[in-house]
């Protein structure tokens, strides 16, 4: 699947990415930013001047209160910039003023969280984001032309030193606008109560159904075991006393034995089935102990290296547990991969887990796979997967969810 980020083009791509338009997207970034990022400083200093000196003939809080306003506009050119290096569209936040007309307009925004945000990364930018750009372009282009420019045969090495610069720069470029990407959806990205009513009732439907699974999960787990495995144990009893009647080597001896055998083999997978559909050691141990559980078992050698500070929420903890079952069952099945590997990290509140498998890769979610089922669990709790997987392999897949200790 194509990547949607420019750093996961850089990450899974190294090379191919290279001759991708990313790199070229992401300097176009970093030079939009500096060009927005100036204006913003002479228009934010030249507002912020006229304020302050009309403010002793108490007429100075409409420029000040024009500055706030402004940054929305900011905002909004910043929302599509980033459409360059993250092609996941970040939705506007501001709702849709009460009334006709600019003051009505003024008044709704300036009573939004979101302006105030807005403003925040406006003045953040201004301050220092643009400069950051500037930095980035100066030392990945700046440092090499000044080396080349200056070249005898007494400063070769500086010579080198900026080749090396130049050849690495489509990779600090993009990685300095990835961040500075991710840094300002964090920023610009509506939250939860600033959603359309319509969308949070969407959503609060989907944690509805999660819900209703995971406890008829639970319901299904606990019939089976005090209801099918106790009758199983009930009738190998029965098939044991009725051994008791019959003669070794008789016909009806091999028949009770072929039924035992066949008992046998119905009692390890029921049992099999109810660990699945609850294992005991995620309820005790918490999702990495059930992970390294599940990976034992699995058919390929699965590499398991999740560190997370402590135990998640319940709710978290067996959503993500199904998550990591299911890909791996799709892995061994579809994939035709040797092996696989199960990361995890928790940073900024946020739980990021990377499976990969060197298979014959070129899943596509959009065909309907099993990939589906995953994207609709993690979009259950608000979070976003990806998936990279060109033909011939390797496949990741990505996942962000919010994660909060409390």
């Amino acid at each position: 699947m194509r990547p949607t980020t420019a750093w996961q083009a850089m990450a899974q791509r190294p090379l191919s990415f290279l001759t991708s338009s990313w790199p070229w997207r992401s300097l176009a970034y970093l030079v939009g930013g500096v060009v927005v990022g100036a204006a913003a400083v002479l228009v934010f200093g030249l507002g912020l001047a006229a304020g302050v000196a009309l403010l002793v003939v108490l007429i100075g809080v409409a420029p000040l209160a024009g500055l706030v306003l402004a940054s929305t506009a900011v905002a909004r050119v910043e929302r599509h910039r980033l459409r360059l290096v993250d092609l996941d569209v970040v939705a506007d936040p501001h709702r849709t003023p009460n009334g006709p007309g600019l003051r009505a307009w003024a008044a709704t925004r300036l009573k939004e969280q979101a302006t105030w945000r807005e403003l925040m990364f406006t003045m953040l930018s201004a301050a220092a984001l643009w400069w950051l750009d500037l930095l980035v372009l100066l030392f990945s282009f700046g440092v090499p032309a000044v080396t080349f420019a200056a070249t005898d045969r007494h400063t070769w090495p500086w010579t080198v030193f900026g080749a090396v610069v130049l050849l690495a720069s489509p990779y600090t470029v993009t990685s300095w606008a990835g961040a500075r990407a991710a840094m300002s959806r964090t920023f610009l990205a509506p939250r939860d109560r600033e959603l359309g009513e319509e969308l949070r009732e969407v959503r609060a439907s989907q944690a509805r159904l999660l819900d209703s699974f995971d406890a008829e999960r639970v319901r299904i787990e606990r019939d089976l075991h005090d209801g099918a495995q106790q009758r199983l144990v009930s009738l190998g009893m029965t098939l044991g006393l009725m051994r008791l009647e019959v003669a070794e080597g008789s016909p009806q001896a091999e028949l009770l034995t072929r039924a035992e055998d066949q008992l046998s083999t119905a009692h390890r997978e029921l049992r099999a089935l109810i660990r699945g559909l609850n294992p005991p050691v995620l309820a005790d141990h918490g999702l990495v102990a059930a992970v390294e559980d599940y990976a034992g078992r699995f058919p390929i050698p699965v590499t398991v290296d999740l560190k997370l500070p402590e135990r998640l929420p319940r709710k978290l903890e067996t959503t993500m547990y199904y998550l990591i079952n299911e890909a791996l069952t799709n892995i061994a099945r579809h994939s035709g991969a040797s092996r696989a590997q199960v990361r995890g990290r928790h940073h900024a509140d946020l739980l990021i887990l990377d499976i990969t498998d060197d298979g014959r890769g070129g899943v596509d979610p959009a065909s309907g796979t099993g990939v589906t089922g995953l994207a609709d669990r993690v979009t259950a709790l608000d979070g976003r997967m990806r998936v990279s997987s060109p033909v011939g392999g390797p496949t990741l897949l990505h996942v962000e969810v919010p994660c909060r200790f409390v």
